[in-house]
């Protein structure tokens, strides 16, 4: 599958956030490193282990936000994923770095989405591109609307 490109630049007023020059479009940045044990015998990191790092960037995404996990699930609310898809281009290796984006995408009534590009964090490359798709469950897991300040927080997001 031929990749579309991904061409980020830093927002003047936050490093924390970037624009894709293609697209227009603004997401939140993050950085993380390849721990040898997310590696596997083919010394390239294990497919699943991008879940996590997926996580790394929802969650610091969320906490750059003023609006940490913690805060989110003390308030009587969990997200979690009903849906997730992975494109793979590159492979990451140990001790590579990596730059994770993350973005707001859709929301919907009692669901959200996340979008996701790592790029290599030398190369540029890019590694993968994804989403995952969370439910708003109360405390008993039952489905409700999402958060008003989740809500407020994919409003605010820079454009």
């Amino acid at each position: 599958m031929k990749q579309r490109p991904f061409r980020p630049e830093a927002l003047e007023a936050d490093a924390r956030y970037v624009r894709d020059q293609e697209t227009g479009l603004c997401w939140h940045l993050s950085f993380n490193r390849i721990l040898y044990i997310d590696t596997d015998r083919s010394d390239v990191v294990y497919h699943a282990n991008y879940l996590r790092y997926f996580e790394y960037g929802r969650t610091s995404l969320m906490r750059d936000a003023a609006y940490p996990y913690k805060e989110i699930e003390d308030s009587g609310y969990v997200y979690p994923i009903i849906d997730l898809g992975i494109q793979f281009y590159e492979p990451l290796r140990y001790d590579d770095p990596m730059r994770i984006h993350t973005r707001p995408a859709e929301l919907e009534r009692v669901k959200l989405r996340f979008d996701y590009v790592i790029l290599h964090g030398e190369s540029g490359a890019i590694v993968c591109k994804g989403f995952t798709k969370h439910c708003a469950l109360n405390a008993s897991g039952r489905p409700v609307a999402v958060d008003p300040k989740t809500v407020q927080l994919w409003k605010t997001f820079p454009a």
